[in-house]
């Protein structure tokens, strides 16, 4: 047993270890949102309880005694597990939750389809589901975890790749008029290419990659994403470059075909993310596994 009175107090400690590690009253004031003297007068108040002196003030900067330097290495451990112990704690509570953010796209035709089999194997699993076309801000959020889409070059996030895009052209069987059949690819230069605004590129890399001269194909309308190209290859506006595992009801309903299965290969993929150094939750980790296995078996 120790008794508390004999320790500092709390927060002459956390401007300690701040001001030894920005080795300046100042830096270390704007850090903690308090005044350079409320800094000063916090270090002085623990340098009086210890009877020792932790820092050399100068000019430009503070430097630690070597009672200080030999003092600063058990508080930094000590933090470090108070933080780890509140973020296990944290965690524990939403053990049989997990609050999810995944585009719409991604909600409506790959995830919601296969809900029912995360449900069935984890029945006691809460889940929480919101759409976000954006980068999720873990820090001051309550989300858990996201599945992005890109490039991968995120910062401040544990990424779990997933799988690769690859898109195929697709349209609706009742566009192809019975005069212009489309037997191979060269034959799609009689109808609308559908394009995404923003991956103008695809259709030209997907023509140059089997063969094919860009500038005799048709360009037709663009939207703004890759789900709304889909829809309007459904109602027979033209032919889309699609990922097939997107568009699972559409194909299996027959409203849309896939017309040849040479796929190009983005340099976009699916993650899998969550912040930095979280401990995850037997519930994040339940849906880490299936998604992956999900994502594998698909």
């Amino acid at each position: 047993m120790f008794a508390i009175n004999r320790l500092p107090p709390l927060n002459s400690l956390k401007c300690f270890e701040s001001a030894a590690r920005h080795g300046s009253f100042n830096k270390a004031a704007q850090e903690l949102h308090v005044t350079p003297s409320a800094i000063s007068h916090q270090i002085k108040g623990l340098e009086s309880f210890l009877g020792l002196e932790l820092f050399r003030r100068t000019r430009r900067k503070v430097v630690l005694t070597e009672a200080g330097a030999k003092y600063i290495e058990p508080i930094k451990q000590i933090f470090q597990q108070l933080e780890q112990a509140t973020a296990d704690l944290q965690s524990a509570q939403h053990a049989g939750s997990l609050r999810l953010a995944v585009a719409p796209a991604f909600l409506t035709r790959w995830l919601m389809p296969r809900m029912e089999r995360f449900q069935n194997r984890y029945p006691d699993i809460e889940l929480e589901i919101s759409s976000s076309m954006g980068l999720v801000d873990f820090s001051i959020g309550d989300v858990d975890m996201a599945v992005y889409f890109g490039t991968g070059d995120w910062d401040h996030v544990e990424m779990n790749y997933l799988r690769p895009i690859r898109l195929a052209p697709v349209c609706s069987p009742k566009m192809i008029k019975p005069d212009r059949p489309i037997n191979e690819p060269e034959d799609m230069r009689f109808y609308p290419l559908l394009h995404v605004s923003k991956r103008s590129d695809e259709w030209t890399d997907w023509l140059v990659q089997n063969g094919l001269d860009p500038k005799v194909f048709r360009r037709g309308l663009m939207f703004s994403s890759g789900s709304l190209t889909a829809g309007a290859a459904g109602q027979g506006l033209g032919i889309a470059l699609s990922d097939i595992s997107l568009i699972t009801p559409e194909l299996e309903s027959g409203q849309l075909k896939v017309l040849f299965d040479k796929q190009l290969d983005t340099n976009r993929s699916f993650y899998l993310v969550y912040e930095k150094k979280r401990a995850l939750t037997p519930a994040m980790i339940a849906f880490k596994e299936w998604i992956i296995e999900e994502m594998n078996d698909g």
